[in-house]
């Protein structure tokens, strides 16, 4: 509390008017932060790009809102914050259920995508996928970074659930952008 009163030039006592406790803190700041991730992404949503395109723009927002970690907040959370990490993952998968399901389906329905996808599996193994690069055991920071496992995963997803029209679309936008 020392450390953020500092950083904003107020005291812990201002902090603890709006705050009772630390737990408390670290709950209201979850919880923007998921909900600004969460209205960037719809604002992505809403401009219904072509659906793999879609994906490259939302982990370019995630990317630009969440920079500078240079240790994981879910470790972090997990570890000291169990009930609060609980609460956040669930609301994250909720948020990347809606989010990736409709975009598979957007994506089957204009042939971009496989037609036997099972969205819900599909959704489910992608939020699987999202959390486990998230692990520092496995990913150590020191070797990965996190902009390039989050590139890896989501070309391997993508070439995992398109069409060979939606492949194009991937290395065409890979090869304009840089990606790889």
């Amino acid at each position: 509390m020392d450390d953020i009163a500092d950083k904003l030039g107020i005291s812990k006592k201002t902090i603890y008017a709006h705050f009772s406790t630390k737990t408390k803190l670290i709950d209201a700041s979850g919880n923007h932060i998921l909900q600004m991730v969460t209205e960037g992404i719809n604002e992505i949503r809403q401009q219904n790009l072509n659906p793999v395109i879609e994906n490259f723009e939302i982990k370019r927002f995630v990317n630009q809102n969440l920079k500078g970690e240079k240790t994981s907040p879910h470790f972090q959370l997990k570890k000291y914050y169990p009930k609060i990490f609980s609460k956040l993952i669930s609301n994250q998968f909720d948020l990347l259920q809606d989010c990736v399901g409709q975009n598979i389906q957007r994506g089957i329905d204009s042939g971009f995508y496989r037609d036997q996808i099972d969205v819900t599996f599909i959704s489910r193994l992608h939020f699987v996928g999202m959390m486990g690069i998230k692990d520092k055991d496995i990913f150590p920071a020191e070797e990965f970074s996190e902009s390039h496992l989050m590139q890896e995963f989501l070309e391997y997803h993508l070439r995992a659930i398109c069409t060979p029209k939606g492949i194009e679309i991937l290395e065409a936008y890979l090869e304009d952008n840089h990606e790889k």
